[in-house]
């Protein structure tokens, strides 16, 4: 696979929590349940965290009809918290994830490698969908 920077998909949202808190929302399965998904007719039934490099995180997202699910699961290359955290999925793609304190907010990164079935521009709106999701779930974190 090739994992050049100039083919990476990229998304990003400004975060209204401090670096820690967006690192926790984020990396935690009691969290990731209820953001991980693109759209109100999905949901994240299951969601697994083992935060350290050759650890994993395992999730399951499915069509809330249950007409339509499958399993998210990565083996984790890189932590450095609460600044990035570097996996790669079970077919060799890379994913780098960036959280950058800006003033009073954190700035959350998301790089991949797109997969080849669907257009690049279908994956940017789906992960940044799901990243939108994480940012008002996390906000709304006491």
């Amino acid at each position: 696979m090739n994992s050049s920077t100039e083919n990476r998909i990229r998304v990003e949202v400004l975060v209204n929590a401090t670096p820690e808190k967006a690192w926790n929302c984020m990396f935690s399965g009691e969290h990731i349940v209820n953001w991980n998904f693109a759209s109100p007719d999905w949901h994240c039934p299951h969601a697994e965290t083992d935060i350290r490099v050759g650890g994993k995180i395992s999730s399951r997202m499915e069509a809330r009809d249950g007409q339509f699910g499958f399993d998210f699961n990565c083996l984790i290359d890189l932590v450095e918290a609460p600044k990035q955290l570097h996996y790669h999925l079970e077919d060799g793609r890379k994913v780098f994830i960036t959280f950058n304190q800006v003033n009073n907010q954190t700035q959350v990164i998301e790089e991949f490698d797109p997969e080849n079935e669907n257009p690049h521009e279908m994956q940017q709106m789906g992960w940044q969908a799901i990243l939108t999701n994480y940012k008002n779930y996390t906000e709304g974190v006491k």
